[in-house]
């Protein structure tokens, strides 16, 4: 995967670092909000191991309160800059679904666009990526992230997924795109009994032939089937995260770089 110059070799297991710079995500929220504190925690990330940094400045947290696309770039502009600035050799990906965003992102040193509409939500957003040569990450979701968690009725997750990626691989493919990543979005308009599904068939998403992520670091999935807390949540992250790696998932999006690399490392 070529990300602004830099290959990324996917044939192994890579590790995404988190970095929220929202006031409001469910684990992390307001603790890394300002440049300074972003620095801070992505020299953290690195220092761990990350192959790349995934920064996000709009809550997809269930429910979350939309915000709008300016504030979105006010708050995501300058910490791209500065990471880039003082880790230059540092992955980036941005963690949006609006084109506008994602092109000023990349116009200030992002190398990577994580979409967790899958194009749903912005009508430029596939056609933004064709131009501006990005990898691509495209996750499946319902509805948006205020209103998702009311649309969770399948006949079959898995298949329904599947059937998403086909339809927007080909519409991404028709307009040049190259690098594609595809995400089942676990916690996206999906039950707790459907995350555990597509858990135990992610398999199933390899006959696309594409590099496929998981993100399932901390997430409800995790602390309400234990009855704990997202603080208390790493033990069964990792947990998950090996049931991940051992059924082909070549990048694993953490809060916790460490334990991810590993994981990753005593199945090799």
């Amino acid at each position: 995967m070529n990300a602004g110059g830099r290959l990324i070799d996917l044939s192994v297991p890579n590790v995404m670092g988190i970095l929220n710079i929202t006031p409001d995500s469910f684990y992390d929220g307001g603790k890394h909000h300002t440049v300074d504190a972003a620095l801070h925690h992505a020299d953290q990330l690195l220092s761990e191991g990350a192959d790349i940094l995934d920064i996000g400045a709009y809550s997809s947290r269930p429910g979350a309160a939309p915000v709008s696309p300016e504030e979105e770039i006010a708050r995501l502009v300058p910490v791209v800059e500065a990471i880039s600035a003082r880790f230059p050799e540092a992955v980036l990906s941005i963690d949006t679904f609006r084109a506008d965003v994602a092109r000023a992102a990349v116009a200030a040193g992002a190398h990577i666009i994580n979409d967790i509409a899958g194009g749903t939500l912005d009508p430029d957003m596939f056609a933004t990526v064709a131009e501006l040569q990005t990898p691509y990450i495209l996750m499946h979701m319902r509805g948006t992230p205020k209103t998702m968690q009311q649309l969770t009725d399948y006949d079959d997750v898995v298949e329904e997924i599947n059937l998403f990626f086909g339809r927007q691989i080909a519409a991404l493919r028709q307009l040049g795109v190259k690098d594609i990543i595809l995400d089942p979005g676990f916690g996206f308009a999906k039950t707790l009994e459907q995350n555990y599904t597509i858990l135990h068939r992610i398999d199933e998403l390899h006959v696309h032939g594409l590099p496929i992520l998981g993100a399932l670091s901390r997430k409800s999935m995790i602390y309400k089937k234990l009855g704990i807390t997202p603080e208390e949540a790493l033990n069964g992250t990792t947990v998950l995260n090996t049931i991940l790696l051992m059924k082909g998932v070549r990048l694993l999006r953490v809060h916790d770089v460490r334990a991810a690399k590993e994981a990753i490392k005593l199945l090799q």
